[in-house]
């Protein structure tokens, strides 16, 4: 029993190592070779690894990991990546495998970091002598049971009330709305295209973090939607007034779920109507009626649009595995006396 490692850069000669242990747990597709192998090409960096935990013949473990300073590595986390990097078999002890990977890495390293762990996917162990959680965000979910109309119904009044009288002047104006839904791989570069127009229209573009076909952003979205969609496993939402195109989501699901992954709309529509809004009522009825997905989730920080769809809220947690107890506490003091100076005091909401 033992981990090896390689470059992160040939996670595609693993690629099919990953999906069947991927097969054997929770089939998310934020955890497929699939989703992650562009993420790597993308993002990756020369020294991020590939490691592989193996019982004799049998792959049990397997995590993309970066070192984040002298004696410290964590799951790669790219922005775009909503789940840290970490896959197992059902049925492992989570800290033995985290616990015995600091081993097999190059260097002395004391401290291993499982990022942004989503505890409906991984029950949030307890705190321990090697062993510390933290918690990074919350994240709202809804589920998909019943009828729309009797989830629309339990919605807020003034959402409700808002949306109907948009949709009434809307009509009023001669401005008809559109749901399309798209699914073909071959569509996913002109979604990116079109994504990124509409993200380059506001605020983003300014700070230069918008999405567009020639930046990694642009390039990894392309890659891991196309890859997606080609097994029915992804989709983009455009809403559009009349011809013009107001609002999308790029989207990718599993047996069980749909991910809302990315959401942009078009600024320079006036600020009276809420095509997001929008769209996600539209989008949510369709969800609802076609009874295929128990769940939509958003993995986003909680906003407070988020809390008008749903009152589902989940705590996801970041947990630091220390190679020995005192590293554990030596770790905590430093940090304490760190949080001491800064007046207010914060929480951490970072592992390490």
């Amino acid at each position: 029993m033992s981990w090896t490692v390689f470059p992160a850069r040939s996670f595609a000669q693993h690629a099919a190592d990953w999906d069947r242990l991927h097969a054997s747990g929770p089939a998310t597709s934020l955890l497929a070779a699939d989703f992650v192998a562009p993420l790597v090409e993308q993002f990756g960096r020369e020294h991020d690894l590939l490691a592989v935990w193996r019982e004799e013949e049998t792959i049990g473990a397997m995590t993309v990991v970066r070192q984040t300073r002298r004696g410290a590595w964590a799951t790669l986390q790219p922005a775009q990546a909503p789940l840290g990097l970490w896959l197992q078999r059902p049925g492992l002890d989570t800290e033995k495998l985290a616990r015995s990977l600091p081993g097999a890495l190059p260097g002395f390293a004391l401290i291993f970091a499982l990022t942004q762990v989503d505890p409906f996917l991984m029950p949030r162990p307890a705190d321990g002598p090697c062993t510390r959680t933290l918690d990074y965000i919350d994240t709202a979910r809804v589920t998909l049971d019943g009828s729309f109309d009797d989830y629309w119904a339990e919605r807020g009044k003034n959402l409700r009330a808002n949306l109907k009288k948009q949709r009434a002047r809307l009509e009023r104006e001669g401005i008809a709305t559109r749901l399309h839904i798209d699914r073909d791989p071959q569509a996913m570069a002109q979604a990116v295209t079109d994504y990124g127009r509409l993200e380059s229209s506001g605020w983003k573009a300014g700070q230069g973090t918008a999405v567009h076909a020639g930046n990694a952003q642009g390039r990894y979205y392309q890659a891991m939607l196309e890859a997606l969609a080609g097994r029915n496993a992804a989709s983009v939402y455009r809403y559009y007034f009349n011809e013009q195109l107001v609002a999308m989501d790029l989207c990718v699901e599993d047996a069980d779920s749909i991910v809302v992954l990315k959401t942009s709309y078009d600024e320079s529509v006036p600020g009276n109507w809420s095509p997001t809004l929008l769209m996600r009522e539209e989008a949510c009825r369709a969800l609802f009626d076609a009874g295929r997905f128990a769940r939509l989730e958003f993995y986003g920080r909680v906003m407070e649009w988020h809390l008008r769809w749903t009152d589902e809220v989940r705590t996801m947690y970041h947990v630091n595995y220390y190679r020995w107890p005192g590293l554990r506490r030596l770790h905590t003091m430093l940090e304490q006396q760190v949080n001491a100076r800064r007046r207010p005091a914060t929480t951490p909401t970072t592992s390490l």
